[in-house]
């Protein structure tokens, strides 16, 4: 039998044996799970380098599935967890999801070829898929509304914006004095911590109000996206007009065509395309599709640059990225302030336009022998600067003005747009990077000076396209956000609880 938590009313919150609900160790637990999910976007990049001589992986564009296959099945099927978590039991699904993430887990540790190790990958955006909507959602149960709510919120926005400076220096940690594979390891006591703490502390709920759940959706739009990803990915090796990579992308639109069609007749679809009739929603989705595809290439490219061409350790590479996460925080901070005031469209035009300069700037000056000082860095700050401004003025918009009950579903959407974005871009961009590198590549071996030249130029076409990525976003922003100011302020505390 499940146990569930009392109803909200007068006296404690209790299980449903009686026992009172503890409510720090219930966020305890919660929160140490959402960060297991956000440092897993970031821990393996600094272990990049590590991994691909490892496994013998000699190509950049392979070498991004393990990146891009996280949070490829992570955007997929988030809309998915957070409506099974409502029908069938948020605890009861997170346990699985966190049971989930720790076998994965355990397997990519021990992979032994890349393929093992990105099917594991996709495996641990599955979980995390079905641990995240389903943690913040019993955060919400556990915490009553007000001002212990917004408290617990702003804890759980502190560890989703700091989860991906942890993930830098605990990969560079644990790369450096242990090996790559701990990266992955390192998730299954954690994920075991979680699961025990959860079944003790964690009540249990559901939406008595949720309906049916979208599975067929779910994998409709999941292998319409890797189908797309993979012709994106090989289509340098294969040749674009090759049959392989042709078929590849016929069958991603079929799928991606398939989702619409079946998202429009179901009784209750993943995607109600209802929402986008507001224009500020729409705005607000597109625009963090274009955030993901920008920003995601900072870390895989310079991570490359710094330790295949500079010769960073793996620590020194997660320390190096530092100042960014700090800067992400301040452009936080200051766009919170300046949310009520100014609103988000504002914010939505600049803050993508200042990363996008910083973007620019690093594509342009990117040479093997950049300094970190003159140019890797102010280009990091303001590129985080950009970002800090955008994520919480993308969140305002894409909740504010929503139905109550649509607020939770609209969230979901934008952090599932984000994650998207972010795996369509670095695959794009890792597609763009290689053939520029094939291009004006001499003859020679990959570690001469010519070639070493070649590859570097070839990511810094990257960041020239990653900074266009970030430019449309501001001008869908200017284009269609249409959220007021007073609806912004009523928003801004939902900002904290974005996953």
């Amino acid at each position: 039998m499940t146990a569930t938590a009392s109803p909200p009313g007068p006296g404690p919150l209790t299980h449903a044996d009686g026992r009172e609900v503890r409510k720090g160790l219930a966020l305890a637990v919660l929160a140490i799970s959402q960060l297991m999910v956000v440092l897993d976007v970031a821990i393996v990049n600094v272990a990049l380098p590590d991994i691909a001589v490892s496994l013998g992986v000699t190509s950049q564009a392979d070498l991004s599935w393990i990146v891009t296959g996280y949070t490829l099945t992570f955007g997929g099927f988030l809309l998915l967890g957070g409506k099974l978590a409502d029908r069938l039991g948020r605890r009861r699904v997170f346990v699985i999801g966190a049971t989930l993430f720790a076998v994965a887990s355990l397997l990519g540790g021990l992979a032994g070829d890349l393929g093992l190790l990105v099917g594991a990958r996709l495996v641990q955006g599955l979980a995390g898929a079905l641990m995240a909507p389903s943690a913040l959602s019993l955060l919400t149960v556990v915490f009553e509304e007000g001002r212990e709510r917004n408290r617990a919120l702003g804890i759980w926005a502190a560890i989703s914006a700091g989860g991906a400076a942890i993930g830098l220096i605990l990969g560079g940690i644990l790369t450096e004095y242990a090996s790559w594979r701990w990266v992955l390891f390192v998730n299954v006591p954690v994920a075991v911590l979680a699961v025990v703490g959860a079944l003790r502390v964690v009540p249990e709920s559901r939406d008595a109000r949720a309906r049916g759940f979208d599975v067929p959706g779910a994998l409709l739009v999941t292998g319409g996206l890797v189908a797309l990803v993979y012709a994106l990915v090989k289509g340098n090796d294969l040749g674009w007009t090759s049959a392989r990579t042709l078929g590849m992308l016929a069958l991603a639109a079929v799928l991606l065509g398939a989702f619409v069609v079946v998202q429009r007749r179901a009784a209750d679809p993943l995607v109600d395309f209802r929402l986008f009739r507001s224009r500020s929603v729409l705005g607000a989705d597109l625009g963090a599709l274009f955030v993901g595809a920008g920003i995601f290439a900072v870390f895989f490219f310079l991570v490359l640059w710094m330790q295949q061409v500079n010769g960073y350790s793996p620590l020194q590479a997660g320390f190096a990225f530092l100042p960014m996460t700090v800067a992400i925080v301040v452009g936080a901070a200051i766009a919170s302030q300046l949310l009520g005031r100014v609103g988000p469209r504002p914010l939505l035009v600049g803050g993508p336009a200042l990363a996008a300069a910083g973007m620019l700037v690093l594509g342009l000056r990117l040479d093997p022998t950049a300094s970190y000082l003159t140019v890797i860095l102010p280009s990091l700050v303001t590129v985080a600067l950009g970002m800090g401004l955008t994520f919480v003025a993308l969140t305002s918009a894409a909740v504010a003005g929503v139905p109550q009950e649509d607020a939770g579903v609209a969230s979901a959407l934008l952090n599932a747009g984000q994650q998207v974005g972010g795996a369509l871009g670095l695959a794009i961009l890792a597609a763009v990077s290689t053939a520029r590198t094939e291009a004006v590549a001499p003859a020679g071996p990959p570690t001469s000076p010519g070639f070493v030249a070649a590859v570097v130029e070839g990511w810094g076409l990257g960041f020239v396209v990653a900074a266009g990525f970030l430019a449309a976003a501001g001008i869908v922003g200017a284009a269609l956000v249409r959220t007021s100011r007073a609806q912004a302020a009523e928003a801004l505390p939902a900002t904290a609880g974005a996953v």
